[in-house]
């Protein structure tokens, strides 16, 4: 007669594999939901993240626009804790472009900050003119009284000559005035902003073909407005400097730094500038406007800059 057999639970070892068997398990399902708890990326919050921090690095941003820059930094904070709470995408994509948006605004605040710094400068010399004019004008009054005694043929001589003088004054004056609308305006127009090394235009790479040096086409309206800035303003002076993002080696970076400088110089020099008020240097890799390690910031590292001298003609700081 055959032995009654064990339950399987009950079978010596039975117990042992029984547990080890749930303990294999429950560590399976812990595994699942820790993957599960990875939010997926997205690409519109990586592409605000990245401008963001692209902004962040500018000192310009940071120092003339920092309220717009704090709001923009709340609004990506909101992007992200979205898609660590796994709301829908359209939900992040939708409050990674707002995030965005804030930080082009705080960028195109400063850039406006800055050319409205650069004008304060021509404005404050548009007063001192009219004090100087106030100022001669009462001296002319003072010399009118002390020579009241002299013939009226004198007089009338002095008072011509006087108000000749003022005539004179006024229209440098009106002059003044219109230079320093005309210099707002053309700031505007190229996007100028001022830094410690003086008035700079920055020129992005879409004026050049990829790992290239000739001007493109559409550079054409660009070389011309600049050239139309330097026939305005005959006393100012620029150093071109051509700057790269880090792909490729160094030497050829800086090789294509020099020429791309080269080329926009040549190119005013052909729109009528004289070069003799134009020098060009190529920095290569040096003095990076973002990080290297997005693909933003690697379009704003390559980009040739105009740096113009005072109206004194003072030449740019390196």
């Amino acid at each position: 007669m055959n032995p009654t057999p064990y339950p399987a639970s009950r079978r010596p070892g039975g117990f042992a594999r029984n547990a080890i068997s749930l303990l294999v398990a429950v560590g399976a399902l812990g595994t699942l939901g820790a993957c599960s708890t990875v939010p997926e990326r997205n690409a519109a919050l990586d592409q605000a993240q990245s401008r963001y921090s692209a902004a962040q690095a500018q000192s310009q941003v940071a120092t003339l626009a920092p309220e717009e820059l704090r709001r923009a930094s709340e609004a990506l904070r909101v992007a992200e804790q979205a898609q660590a709470n796994r709301e829908s995408m359209a939900t992040v994509d939708h409050l990674a472009y707002l995030a965005s948006q804030r930080v082009a605004l705080a960028q195109d605040t400063a850039a406006s900050r800055a050319a409205e710094a650069v004008t304060a400068g021509a404005a404050a010399e548009r007063d001192r003119m009219r004090l100087a004019l106030r100022t001669q004008e009462a001296e002319t009054a003072q010399r009118q009284l002390a020579s009241s005694q002299q013939t009226n043929a004198n007089t009338s001589q002095q008072l011509a000559s006087s108000q000749q003088s003022n005539a004179v004054q006024q229209a440098q004056l009106a002059r003044r005035d219109m230079q320093l609308g005309d210099l707002q305006s053309q700031l505007r127009e190229l996007n100028a902003r001022q830094t410690d090394r003086g008035l700079v235009v920055t020129l992005g790479d879409v004026l050049f073909a990829l790992g290239q040096a000739q001007l493109q086409g559409d550079s054409v309206r660009t070389m011309g407005k600049l050239a139309e800035f330097f026939k305005r303003y005959p006393q100012r002076t620029a150093v071109i400097e051509g700057y790269t993002d880090s792909v490729g080696s160094e030497k050829s970076n800086q090789a294509l730094s020099d020429r791309r400088a080269q080329a926009v110089m040549a190119a005013l020099v052909g729109q009528g500038v004289p070069a003799a008020r134009l020098r060009s240097e190529g920095y290569g890799e040096a003095r990076p406007a973002g990080p290297n390690d997005s693909a933003d910031g690697r379009r704003m590292n390559r980009r040739v800059e105009v740096v113009f001298s005072n109206e004194t003609g003072d030449a740019p700081l390196k």
